[in-house]
């Protein structure tokens, strides 16, 4: 078994376009955003494609899930994967945690897994994540 690495860098987001899905009068309700990021660090990848559900259990609470797929390269290795994607808001920010969809990596990155996360509050105009992976 391959020994873990992590690797850490920050990303930023381009695009949030969040639609109502069903009623939206009051909580709890459902949305889906589609989001455009740019990672630098140990993961360098230049607008990648993140879907996320959202679901608002109050005016400014919730929680989500999604799918973000990344091309480009991690810590030189060329390639792609499939991030999945589970946190939590509230005001104050996001909380995050994702992992590799196992069978997802493509060149390089073939063989893949990990998992990491971040913490995103609001007004900042980048994100740390840190994130932990092998390949086999």
């Amino acid at each position: 078994m391959p020994t873990p690495v992590e690797t850490r860098g920050r990303f930023t987001f381009a695009d949030w376009e969040e639609t109502p899905l069903g009623p939206v009068e009051a909580a709890p309700r459902l949305a889906r955003a589609h989001v455009t990021n740019t990672f630098s660090g140990g993961i360098e990848a230049a607008g990648t494609s993140c879907d996320y559900t959202i679901a608002y259990t109050g005016e400014n609470t919730g929680s989500y899930s999604g799918m973000e797929l990344l091309s480009g390269s991690l810590d030189g290795r060329k390639g792609s994967f499939v991030l999945e994607e589970r946190g939590t808001f509230d005001a104050g920010g996001t909380v995050c945690r994702f992992e590799v969809v196992p069978g997802s990596g493509t060149g390089d990155l073939v063989g893949l897994t990990g998992s990491g996360g971040f913490t995103y509050r609001h007004g900042d105009t980048s994100v740390e994540y840190a994130f932990s992976y092998a390949l086999a």
